[in-house]
């Protein structure tokens, strides 16, 4: 049973005083006590039944809260029998703590309170255990049938509980996507990576504004994966591309037999992601085919029919139309490179991300990078789309951990796709040259200053930014100034004073003496076009 059971129509008659929020914890179990420090005595899921005796001085209750917090107590009934009407002191100490507090009214008895938990929860157990095979028969059915998705629509009818799968990125593999907002998706993940990188034991708890979430890992089985070649390992290696079981409510409150529902559904889910992962070793292979054609610059008839292949192979779980359409069409080359992480990481997590909405995508590895070949889009691929696709993964990536990314223009034929490799190569040093856990630059980039930039040694560019900044930034902090913004709104603005004063929210007098101050400090005149492009490419580098 819940708390809030304890406030329904047929229930003792309780008032609820404190942590409404927290009504939808589990009672596992009564205890009574007026001892001072109960909490050697608490096991998890009681609900503390009270005649207040304890309380001498208001500072009492915070320390009997505190106490009953700590051994796992989900609620706290105070009687008024003995003492009177429940003090203030108790009331504000359940709700910084988060502790559901009820008033039993002097007329109602403890034993009352206790038979009736009693009996609510001796029925939740034996339904529990009366339901238990059948509900992991069903199960077990469902997946050979419909897939997760009917797995997860069963337990929403049968115990009314919502269920989600999310890969790495947020999206919903499998659940009621319309009832998990992008935004909770969002938060979900991140805390789920951040868990993990930290080596938390699971199930991870998130607490969201729509209520309580439980996490658990889903990872496919690692030693499925083939041991004679690294580039066949399956996504399990590196939590950055496991799926995660997403069970509303707080699991770690729950009855024993619950807890055990939730962990082998944790595994029938890390079951079929492994069955999907086996299925993917052929594509796997062309992949690393597709690379190497490209590496020893191929016959194009030769690279054409390989991508035909793989097309196929994806087509065959699709529409008629997507059948037809095997082969055809441009494509677009994605390289991408990890540093601080394991050999593997970024092949697996952009199989991941990029296979979510289907299997098109051929990703081959290359130690700690990987290359992407897949169908050009009816729109070209804007670099901020992957990038906010691929942001969820920077809390599993840790201080050192970071993705670069560049995207080639769509080639039109296999023949082209030798030069969207390279360009694609180009593509990513520009992200490289950026600060960030994950970054992404696409084909528009590399017509761009940016490019030129990307190619210049850290030294150098280090250097070049010193000698034209340095003297700037010192006078901003020594003078609490504004200089360095109002040299980026001056470029900005190409040089009009009206315009950059205006953006400024300053006098054009104002924007005059900040100026002359930069060119003293600097020995630069802004008024000419070769200072004012090198004051912008130095604020480039920052």
């Amino acid at each position: 049973m819940r708390v809030r059971d304890l406030l329904a129509p047929g229930a003792p008659r309780l008032r609820l005083l404190a942590a409404e929020e927290e009504l939808d914890r589990q009672v596992s179990g009564v205890m009574t006590t007026d001892l001072q420090d109960p909490g050697r005595y608490l096991h998890g899921g009681e609900l503390v039944l009270t005649g207040m005796l304890w309380r001498t001085v208001p500072a009492d209750s915070e320390r009997f809260v505190r106490t009953i917090a700590a051994g796992g107590a989900v609620a706290l009934a105070a009687g008024e029998a003995e003492v009177g009407p429940v003090p203030e002191d108790l009331v504000e100490a359940c709700r910084r703590h988060r502790m559901p507090l009820l008033a039993v009214p002097d007329d109602i008895a403890f034993g009352t309170v206790t038979e009736f938990i009693g009996r609510q929860v001796s029925a939740d157990r034996a339904a529990d255990l009366a339901a238990l095979v059948d509900r992991h028969r069903l199960l077990v059915s469902a997946a050979g049938g419909g897939g997760l998705d009917a797995v997860l629509d069963l337990l929403g009818g049968d115990l009314d509980l919502d269920c989600w799968v999310l890969a790495p990125t947020g999206a919903v593999i499998a659940g009621p996507a319309d009832r998990l907002s992008a935004e909770d998706r969002d938060q979900l993940v991140r805390a789920h990576l951040a868990a993990q990188r930290q080596r938390r034991r699971p199930p991870h708890r998130a607490r969201l504004a729509a209520g309580s979430y439980s996490l658990l890992p889903a990872a496919a089985s690692a030693s499925s994966a083939s041991a004679s070649a690294e580039q066949e390992v399956s996504q399990s290696g590196t939590p950055l591309a496991d799926w995660m079981l997403v069970v509303a409510g707080d699991v770690t409150e729950w009855t024993t037999k619950r807890q055990q529902l939730a962990e082998n559904l944790a595994r029938l889910v890390a079951a079929e992601r492994h069955r999907r992962d086996e299925g993917r070793r052929l594509r796997r292979r062309l992949a690393d085919e597709v690379l190497a054609l490209l590496r020893r610059d191929a016959d194009p008839a030769e690279i054409s029919r390989t991508l035909y292949a793989s097309s196929a192979m994806a087509a065959r779980y699709e529409s008629p139309e997507s059948k037809s359409q095997a082969g055809e069409g441009s494509w677009l080359i994605l390289s991408a490179e990890g540093t601080g992480l394991p050999e593997g990481t970024v092949r697996a997590v952009l199989e991941e991300a990029l296979g979510v909405t289907g299997d098109r995508a051929l990703v081959a590895g290359t130690g700690t990078g990987a290359v992407v070949v897949l169908p050009a889009p009816d729109s070209p691929v804007p670099a901020d789309a992957l990038r906010d696709l691929l942001a969820p993964l920077e809390a599993g990536l840790g201080s050192e951990g970071r993705i670069t990314l560049g995207v080639s223009a769509p080639a039109s034929e296999a023949g082209g796709l030798r030069g969207a490799l390279e360009e694609a190569r180009h593509a990513r040093r520009i992200a490289a040259s950026r600060v960030g856990r994950v970054c992404v630059a696409g084909p528009e980039e590399l017509a761009s200053h940016v490019l030129l930039l990307a190619a210049v040694p850290d030294e150098v560019r280090r250097a070049f930014r010193s000698r034209l900044l340095d003297k700037v930034i010192a006078y901003d902090i020594e003078h609490q100034a504004d200089l360095v913004r109002t040299l980026e709104a001056f470029l900005r603005s190409d040089g009009s004073w009206t315009r950059c004063a205006a953006q400024l929210h300053v006098h054009v007098n104002t924007l005059r003496y900040r100026i002359g101050r930069i060119e003293e400090l600097t020995g630069r005149d802004l008024s000419r076009l070769e200072d004012r492009v090198d004051f912008y490419l130095a604020l480039e580098l920052a």
